[in-house]
């Protein structure tokens, strides 16, 4: 049977069934038989915490999704996930509980640039698999140092890319200035656009920035005034980068904000209310409404089963589609996984089909998709995709 046969399987019959488990108690350690586990350690608390629930749901829909369908190979996944609050500190912590403690197969789905920094030497010493984190950090494209990593989404250096093609192509602008998270995920979206503006012979008027998990923006936001650039590039999260729009429409500043896919782009919206109107955002995943998309409608349809509440989301569809592609990896590599195998496996398999939704992977580049989109909020406070920003 081919591979694709193979990886069609598992779609098939799917029936609604009891959620993937998500908490850390209760859960089987991988000495259960037909029992796979995956560990989770991402903000399920603070002021970033839906971009962890909304990974950790997407996560669940899928793991319940396949558990309906039979699971893979028979085997049953399931999830373990620990709140780290977007912070490195906890991160280290949960990562060796789940690796030492849980005993879990691979990490999937974990969130953030400065808590993936610390947890990935640790899963890397482990020889853990470290798969569809929710970061574009450039460290981790480093196939060969990082054996372990398994990255699904575009970099930031390539949604930065795509934010100075846009301001220069389409408005002509040779200025820009940026309003970034002071840590490692600010810096590595610093670093995207001062190498895409060098490229597109455009300066960077002022370089601002907020500390992480706070929301001291107010002199960030007068230094950007002061500086009078036409656009600025936000690497920041939803909390502090709703509270800076929303301050700058009432001083009357009103550049083309454009943001980067960790931003959390519903919660974003949500809060701007009326002020969102205009504000761009770089996409690294399909929209979550487009059912025309194979994929997406499989994850409508698993999100519903699993919490018929539940609103669709970029955040959440992402971490789906690392539920998928966790299992397709099982899948090709057979009813008693090894984790050498598993990232074997996904290396050369070449192109990975997740029903529409085109993967690559090869022996030196562990990165699924380039793929980024470019979006926009309404004046309804929907996103709506578009190809270039508008005067």
């Amino acid at each position: 049977m081919c591979k694709r046969s193979l990886l069609a399987l598992i779609w098939l019959g799917v029936a609604a069934g009891t959620p993937a488990a998500a908490q850390e108690s209760g859960q089987a350690g991988q000495d259960e038989p037909g029992v796979i586990v995956f560990g989770q350690s991402a903000a399920l608390g603070g002021p970033a915490r839906e971009l962890g629930e909304g990974m950790r749901l997407g996560l669940e829909a899928a793991f319940n999704e396949i558990n309906a369908a039979g699971g893979v190979h028979g085997n049953r996944l399931e999830l373990v996930s620990l709140d780290d609050g977007y912070e490195p500190e906890a991160a280290i912590i949960n990562t060796r509980r789940l690796i030492e403690d849980q005993d879990v197969f691979a990490l999937i789905g974990p969130v953030g640039t400065p808590t993936s920094q610390v947890a990935v030497p640790i899963a890397t010493d482990a020889g853990v698999p470290y798969i569809g984190a929710f970061t574009g950090a450039e460290f981790l494209r480093d196939a060969q140092a990082l054996p372990n990593v398994i990255n699904i989404r575009a970099s930031y250096f390539q949604e930065t890319e795509e934010m100075a093609a846009r301001l220069s192509e389409d408005l002509n602008l040779n200025s820009v200035s940026i309003f970034y998270q002071d840590d490692s995920y600010g810096r590595a979206g610093l670093a995207g656009l001062r190498r895409a503006a060098d490229r597109y012979g455009m300066d960077i008027a002022i370089e601002v920035s907020y500390p992480r998990n706070t929301e001291a923006v107010r002199m960030a936001l007068l230094d950007l005034r002061r500086a009078q650039a036409e656009a600025v590039v936000i690497i920041g999260a939803y909390q502090p980068v709703s509270t800076l729009i929303r301050w700058a429409r009432k001083i009357d500043y009103s550049p083309h904000f454009i943001n980067i896919s960790f931003i959390g782009s519903e919660a974003l919206a949500r809060i701007l209310g009326e002020d969102g109107e205009g504000v761009y955002v770089t996409q690294v995943v399909p929209f979550p409404e487009d059912a025309s998309l194979p994929v997406v409608a499989e994850y409508q349809a698993a999100m519903r089963r699993m919490d018929s509440s539940a609103e669709p989301s970029f955040v959440s569809l992402e971490g789906y589609l690392a539920g998928r592609l966790a299992a397709a990896g099982l899948e090709l590599v057979g009813p008693e996984p090894t984790r050498d195998d598993f990232l074997r496996a996904l290396k050369i398999s070449g192109d990975i089909d997740l029903s529409g939704f085109q993967l690559t992977y090869g022996i030196d580049d562990n990165q699924g998709s380039d793929q980024v989109y470019l979006t926009v909020i309404d004046q309804n406070g929907d996103f709506a995709s578009v190809d270039r920003i508008g005067n």
